[in-house]
């Protein structure tokens, strides 16, 4: 397929998750990693989400802290779960990190995975589970609103089916008019497809085929076009787990090992929902390259390992020149 113009960028994921897995919070050795990844030529650094259905550290305090010690790579959240906030909070929140971040924001967003423990944190904070995804569209909309409420004649007032906010104007905007892109981290689902190619500038699924991310990114940018939006409006992402040792055997066995630590489940669980490579950095890279030809440009790495300061450097060396042949 190969429609989207430009290479491939990747990014890989700070390892807050991992951290809290192995028992320690420590911030040092996250803005190590962020100074290792850009110096090592990732395109981007990306930090997950979430109270306590998979605790870790928050990602917008650890974003604003790798702001500071990085220069070039792009920042961003996957996934972020803006109704674990209020609204307006994730609003002066987002908006104050772009400042932070010198505009080098970019936020996925999830509307929350379907688990039972994701059901809990939502009503541990008194958010509605139901309805999820209509209520982060909403919120969508409410920030946008808000980044742009100080602008000549834009609307300081917020009416949804939700949420109502008065004097949106008084909050400070984003370093970039209009805020920074806000991506939607989900499936292939018609309702999804339809969602990004309306509302969001960017796609970042985990899907675990190739051919079937081929098939609704082609399905994204028909409905893009039929609803007006122009050429380039959507970025094709992707999220995918990789670990990485030249014997495919021990790959696996690390992979289940962090798997069965992330989630309590088993890889072959996962792996049906899942984006996952394991074995060498080569078959790696190729699984993801399969990706690339399918239309993604930029690839957020997972690493699953518990330790995974060691495979950093290899897919740095091996997996990113390829992906970014694949895209030329």
């Amino acid at each position: 397929m190969d429609t989207s113009p430009g290479p491939a960028r990747v990014g890989v994921l700070l390892p807050t998750r991992e951290q809290a897995i192995n028992g320690t919070f420590a911030a040092a050795p996250l803005l190590d990693f962020a100074r290792q990844a850009e110096q090592l030529g990732f395109d981007s650094l990306w930090a997950g989400d979430s109270l306590t259905a998979r605790p870790r550290l928050d990602p917008l305090v650890v974003l604003s802290a790798a702001a500071a010690v990085t220069s070039r790579v792009t920042l961003g959240t996957a996934a972020l779960t803006p109704a674990l906030r209020h609204p307006l909070t994730g609003a002066h929140q987002v908006a104050s990190l772009d400042h932070v971040a010198g505009a080098r924001l970019a936020l996925g967003l999830g509307s929350g995975f379907p688990m039972p423990e994701t059901e809990e944190e939502f009503a541990a904070v008194g958010a509605s589970f139901a309805g999820r995804a209509a209520r982060l569209d909403e919120i969508v909309t409410l920030w946008r609103q808000a980044w742009n409420a100080g602008q000549a004649g834009a609307q300081s007032d917020f009416e949804g089916r939700f949420w109502q906010a008065r004097g949106l104007e008084r909050l400070p905007a984003p370093q970039r008019t209009g805020g920074p892109p806000l991506w939607l981290a989900g499936s292939d689902t018609p309702r999804v497809l339809e969602r990004v190619a309306r509302h969001y500038d960017g796609w970042m699924p985990f899907l675990p085929s190739a051919v079937d991310y081929a098939a609704a990114w082609r399905r994204i940018t028909e409905l893009a076009a039929a609803a007006g939006r122009p050429a380039g409006a959507i970025t094709p992402a992707l999220y995918a787990t990789l670990t990485v040792n030249e014997d495919p055997a021990a790959a696996r066995a690390e992979l289940e090992h962090y798997i069965g630590h992330y989630y309590g489940r088993t890889l072959e669980q996962m792996a049906a929902v899942q984006a996952y490579a394991w074995g060498s950095a080569e078959s790696c890279a190729e699984a993801l390259a399969a990706y690339v030809r399918s239309g993604a440009r930029h690839l957020i790495i997972r690493i699953g390992s518990l330790d995974c300061a060691p495979q950093l450097k290899l897919i740095a060396d091996v997996v990113l020149p390829h992906l970014k042949e694949a895209s030329r």
